[in-house]
């Protein structure tokens, strides 16, 4: 390899929601890197998740396949480190890879686990397997509800017990703990705005950074677990977001067409805990989400200056999306699961080195790109990769090749063109939802049981999802 061979830092956040960025034309969230990258860079304002949760997308990122390929439609690995990786890849041409932060390749450690370890089980006993996947460097964090866990250790609860503080922020994390019924109550802090998950993710990488000596070029993930539930941010972002007039989202409930996206929905609605969602709780709720985007923002700007200031920001990709996003009210609920755009569709910037003209790119596009992207990068090639390179559109405003763009999450697949978004059940082999973005781009009227759509709904259900997503 030469020495002008190009650097990476790929930017991952957990929960991201497209529009939740200045750029996007967000009216009060500040994100003033973001949208510098954007600025010079091009920002993809159509991508597509390949789920709408964690772990089967965080999959279909690494290896470029879509999830009924490794065979996961919802949070249930391990994935296989035998897989092939854009990681390895990439590793195989030369490149030093890291990990810092979430993965997700993993479960949480079994009880047998807990039990048979020596004190508390320590999450690095993970950081071989991580490493397998094809990364010389781990620093794992699995999520924030873990912490409150006494018997596990990671390297943030052995961070924050070295400052004192780890009690009162675990009971702050078990005051607002998944599924309890204040799961979704927002809260400020107790923690100083530079002892939070994100400030320390972004710090270790800085540390990472500073710390080579490797003339390789490099391939660096840092994964931020935020702004992933619980809805926590720090002080000084609470405070700037206090008193911020929020607009309520569109709360609309989509009837359900039949009943099995009866059921479904059902569950959308008791994941949401939506008997506590008063227009005053959505906004709370919303004001603190901002919040800890506003921190990513932050700290992504001082790792950014981190490489300007070394000279290496000239011969480096930065590229920025995250693995699904959030509904924060929308249609009445929280979270993701579902394939409206809140939940589908994500963030993705990509500024090359030196930067560009920035623009924004509406054609279609796929998480899978992010990943054949990677590997293009490096002059790589991964053959199992679904996804298609978008540097022929970072380069030039050329049209996206894509007609569709797929996500599933359970049984449940979605397609969407340019105008029309498919949900289908595969296991009965039901159309559950079809809408008409470009008429409809709130996704309010769900025209599946329609006649006049009857013959789009085939083709598109029988034709395009039958072949390309039944597992």
């Amino acid at each position: 390899m030469s020495g002008s061979d190009p650097n990476i830092l790929f930017i991952f956040s957990d929960q991201h929601r497209h529009d939740v960025l200045g750029c996007a034309g967000h009216p009060l969230v500040r994100t003033p890197h973001l949208d510098r990258l954007a600025a010079e860079g091009v920002r993809f304002a159509e991508t597509w998740c390949q789920s709408p949760i964690c772990q089967p997308s965080r999959a279909s990122v690494i290896t470029g396949q879509y999830t009924h390929q490794f065979d996961m439609f919802s949070n249930t690995g391990p994935l296989d480190p035998a897989r092939p990786t854009v990681m390895k890849v990439l590793r195989a041409r030369g490149y030093e890879t890291a990990t810092i932060g979430k993965t997700h390749y993993h479960g949480m450690p079994t009880r047998q686990q807990v039990e048979d370890s020596d004190g508390p089980f320590d999450m690095r006993a993970f950081e071989s397997l991580v490493g397998d996947f094809g990364w010389d460097h781990v620093l794992e964090e699995y999520d924030r509800y873990l912490h409150v866990n006494t018997k596990v250790r990671t390297p943030y609860t052995d961070h924050l017990a070295d400052h004192g503080v780890l009690d009162p922020y675990r009971d702050m994390i078990k005051s607002v703990f998944r599924l309890t019924p204040d799961h979704w109550r927002a809260r400020t802090s107790v923690l100083p705005q530079e002892l939070d998950l994100s400030s320390f993710l972004a710090d270790r990488a800085i540390d990472w950074l500073a710390a080579r000596t490797s003339d390789k070029p490099f391939l660096l993930k840092l994964a931020f677990v935020q702004p992933h539930v619980p809805l926590i941010d720090d002080p000084v972002w609470a405070e700037y977001y206090r008193d911020a007039d929020i607009e309520l989202p569109d709360q609309t409930v989509i009837e359900a067409p039949n009943p099995v996206w009866g059921e479904y929905l059902d569950y959308l609605n008791d994941h949401s805990q939506v008997q506590v969602m008063d227009d005053a709780f959505i906004r709370e709720g919303i004001r603190h989400y901002l919040g800890m985007v506003s921190l990513i923002d932050q700290r992504i700007g001082d790792v950014v200056r981190v490489l300007e200031d070394s000279g290496e920001v000239e011969n480096t990709w930065i590229i920025y999306s995250c693995d699904h996003g959030e509904m924060l009210g929308e249609h009445h609920l929280w979270a993701k699961h579902n394939f409206y755009r809140g939940s589908a569709k994500v963030p993705l910037i990509i500024r090359p080195p030196g930067g560009t003209r920035g623009r924004t790119d509406t054609g279609l596009t796929e998480l899978t790109d992010v990943t054949a992207t990677l590997a293009d990068i490096g002059g790589a090639s991964l053959p199992t990769c679904e996804g298609r390179s978008l540097l022929p559109r970072v380069s030039d405003p050329v049209p996206s090749s894509r007609e569709h763009v797929f996500s599933r999450i359970r049984s449940y697949a979605a397609l969407r063109d340019e105008r029309y978004r498919l949900t289908v059940d595969i296991e009965s082999d039901t159309p559950c939802e079809l809408f008409d973005l470009t008429d409809d781009p709130g996704e309010l009227r769900n025209l599946v049981n329609e006649p006049a759509h009857a013959g789009m709904i085939e083709d598109l259900g029988h034709t395009v999802l039958a072949e390309h997503l039944a597992s």
